[in-house]
């Protein structure tokens, strides 16, 4: 069976998934994590994708992500999933595939999507029971869109940047937006999202190149 052509709209954010092959562990220590995120940063920068918000789970990553001009999130994705897994093979004396197949990827409705997937992605580790709130988990991109530590991987999103001007301010009306648990409704329309053709939301082709991440 061919594999379905990947959708890339200019303009537009992604939310890309990427499992460990069988679910099976992709990170192991803290060095780990902080690996692939050197990696990513790096591929990011080299293939012109913005990272506006990412968790490493044990055996999984979320990012939001939008290509800048020319930007390519397919060569990103190969060079970091290259560099990472060399790594991970040589560190634990290991061969073979790292990752489950292709990464799959979301194309995101930013007006009524944009935070819903920022929380969706930043909540996975207190879905999973591994934190009571999504502040404590230190592989999230919360670390930096509600905590307000420094994470020069994160390029911000105008819809976050739209929450207030101020720095402290806008990071207080993020925090509110994880107040209690996420709607089963809104989990569901991006899980599904998956499923149909990779788009989230109703997207109007007329006006997505109007649009900007800035």
């Amino acid at each position: 069976m061919a594999r379905l052509p990947r959708i890339y709209l200019k303009g537009c954010s992604y939310h890309i998934v990427q499992r460990g092959n069988n679910r099976e562990p992709c990170f192991y220590s803290e060095q780990d994590y902080a690996t692939y995120l050197t990696f990513l940063k790096d591929s990011a920068e080299m293939f012109s994708v913005a990272i506006h918000a990412y968790v490493l789970m044990t055996n999984h990553v979320h990012m939001l992500v939008t290509p800048i001009g020319d930007g390519d999130i397919s060569r990103m994705m190969q060079s970091l999933g290259r560099k990472y897994v060399r790594y991970f093979n040589a560190m634990y004396q290991r061969t073979g595939t790292l990752w489950e197949g292709r990464f799959k990827s979301n194309v995101v409705d930013t007006e009524q999507y944009l935070l819903t997937v920022y929380r969706y992605i930043e909540l996975n580790p207190v879905r999973a029971g591994m934190v009571d709130h999504a502040s404590e988990y230190p592989w999230s991109s919360f670390q930096y869109n509600g905590a307000g530590r420094e994470v020069s991987l994160i390029t911000p999103h105008g819809e976050y940047l739209r929450l207030d001007k101020n720095h402290e301010k806008r990071r207080k009306a993020y925090r509110k937006l994880f107040q209690g648990h996420m709607p089963d409704l809104d989990m569901k329309e991006i899980r599904e999202g998956f499923k149909r053709n990779g788009y989230l939301g109703m997207i109007d082709l007329n006006n997505v190149f109007k649009r900007s991440w800035v």
